[in-house]
């Protein structure tokens, strides 16, 4: 074993509700066998930055294995902090927003071989009322959903088609917003303005076809209604989006005002009600590990 470059493991060991002992072992005997040397850090949802760090200035560390939903991904790469650090990911959350966008396989020795594989992309990082956003955020309803989601007990994709109806009957819709962007202000109401860096939710709604999270600027879309069919829509990339619908402007910077307060959610997290977000593109990147022939590195590399 390469006992001067290890694998750091980071678990979250309650993530998208589930005990992760048996796939702890699992992953464990993987890298045996494959003679990786490997440390396992459980995150408790204290100082888990701070602890990560530790281990990063401590060991020769090169890649992180993280294994949990967007929460954990999140926490690690505040972590790693302009490192040249690596993570591979092992979906294991509620919805798994981010690797959701990837082309990954379901079988967990595959996920292994991508993430101590050398294909990668250098992923692009937005911040968003200074909260970290490295896939999806959003104002109105989906952000209300999602409040409505972390309030209940049923975890997972149904947890959240149980919210929509309350969700739909607590939201006064429209929301009126003001967004300021490329030296020009737009006034307009809908039902959602999203910053995205990625594609498609956990969900598999694919809201920024034209998303690409290593490009050098985020999506700002807005929703202007519920409209079923363009709703349904979302579930082919390739489909035609309507402007009746949304209008999507690529931007690497963005205010937007709302009247009266807005729900807001980053990455999958509800952050709370806001007048105002600023959200701007960071300078630094994060080096994702991928799967060698994933969509992203196909249209990257003109494969």
């Amino acid at each position: 074993m390469d006992l001067k470059n290890k694998l750091l493991v980071v678990v979250n060991p309650i993530s998208g509700g589930a005990v992760k002992d048996e796939l702890i072992q699992e992953i464990a005997e993987l890298l045996n066998d494959r003679q990786v040397a490997f440390t396992i850090y459980e995150t408790t949802g204290e100082k888990d930055e701070y602890h990560i760090r530790e281990l990063l200035e401590a060991q020769s560390i090169q890649k992180i294995l993280v294994i949990g939903g967007d929460g954990t991904i999140q926490t690690v790469a505040k972590a790693v902090d302009k490192r040249d650090v690596a993570l591979g990911l092992i979906p294991a959350g509620s919805a798994n927003g981010l690797v959701s966008n990837f082309e990954f396989s379901t079988n967990v020795a595959n996920q292994i071989d991508i993430a101590l594989g050398d294909s990668y992309i250098l992923m692009d990082m937005i911040s968003v009322n200074d909260h970290l956003c490295l896939h999806i955020a959003d104002l109105g309803i989906n952000a209300t959903l999602i409040k409505n989601y972390e309030n209940s007990e049923i975890r997972g994709k149904l947890g959240y088609a149980l919210q929509t109806i309350p969700t739909l009957m607590e939201s006064d819709l429209p929301y009126s917003f003001s967004l300021t962007f490329n030296d020009q202000t737009i006034h307009l109401q809908g039902v959602m303005v999203a910053i995205a860096n990625a594609k498609q939710f956990g969900t598999g709604a694919v809201i920024n076809p034209k998303g690409k999270m290593d490009d050098g600027v985020f999506e700002v879309l807005i929703f202007k209604k519920l409209m079923l069919v363009d709703i349904l829509k979302t579930l082919n990339e390739d489909s035609y989006r309507n402007p009746d619908f949304v209008e999507c402007f690529p931007v690497t910077k963005v205010t937007i005002a709302c009247q009266p307060e807005v729900a807001l959610q980053v990455d999958g997290e509800f952050i709370g009600k806001v007048q105002k977000v600023s959200a701007e593109l960071l300078s630094s990147k994060l080096k994702i590990m991928v799967p060698a022939q994933s969509k992203e590195i196909q249209e990257r590399f003109n494969l």
